[in-house]
């Protein structure tokens, strides 16, 4: 009995050590299998690190806009080159300039076609028709005495509110030109230099007066004396 004892103990040991060195060769399996993944993980991961330390952050203090972007912005939108050049107080200039005039034609042409209505009106000679009577003065009517005098007024002031809806137009045009331009010449500013080192010195200097005495070793000494003059010597730094 004692025989078959052993003979079992000694059978589950066996098992029992098999059974851990299955199991630490699936471990090992699984910790091989998984290997290539965290190593494309961390690649993945580093990469994207080390494209983040590569972007250079823009230094505002020292950036500089391009004259030819500005303008395109210009172009395209009103005010969107001063933006792009960061003078943000030009808006109100821009965008006042723009409205004013669009306000000022609309109300001009307005006027306009109030007039041409009252004239034709007028001229028609139907009492039907009698626009012309919101013009007129409290207690005031147009008869056959007074009719040429309004007619010449009536006609006068349609051309004058004519005349002003073209000039607003064109005011508006020129605005929106002159938008351009500012966003075009301030980029291009940008770039000059107005460092401390410009300078311009202004100083008496001695001036030769010919390269032949100073070319002949033989001229005597009172000769260059003579030639000589004083002057003025202007030096600029940029």
């Amino acid at each position: 009995m004692k025989k078959l004892g052993y003979i079992v103990i000694t059978v589950l040991l066996l098992l029992f050590v098999q059974n851990v060195s299955a199991q630490k060769d699936s471990i090992e399996v699984m910790l091989a299998d998984s290997m290539p993944m965290l190593t494309k993980a961390d690649s993945a991961t580093v990469a994207k690190l080390a494209k983040k330390a590569g972007k250079k952050k823009r230094d505002w203090a020292n950036w500089k806009p391009d004259p030819k972007r500005a303008m395109w912005l210009a172009i395209v939108l009103p005010g969107a080159g001063q933006i792009y050049n960061r003078k943000y107080w030009k808006l109100p200039i821009v965008y006042g300039g723009i409205l004013g005039c669009a306000y000022a034609m609309r109300w001009n042409n307005q006027m306009y076609h109030d007039y041409s209505q009252a004239y034709i009106d007028l001229c028609d000679n139907d009492p039907n028709t009698a626009s012309y009577n919101q013009f007129l003065h409290l207690g005031v009517e147009i008869n056959s005495s007074n009719a040429e005098q309004y007619k010449s007024i009536f006609k006068s002031r349609k051309d004058k509110y004519r005349r002003w809806r073209d000039l607003s137009f064109f005011v508006m045009l020129g605005v929106y030109a002159l938008s351009i331009i500012d966003a075009y010449v301030d980029a291009s500013l940008s770039k000059f230099d107005i460092s401390d080192d410009l300078s311009l010195q202004i100083e008496p200097a001695v001036i030769n007066g010919g390269a032949k005495g100073l070319s002949n070793a033989s001229t005597p000494a009172n000769s260059l004396i003579h030639n000589a003059g004083i002057g003025v010597h202007g030096a600029l730094n940029f």
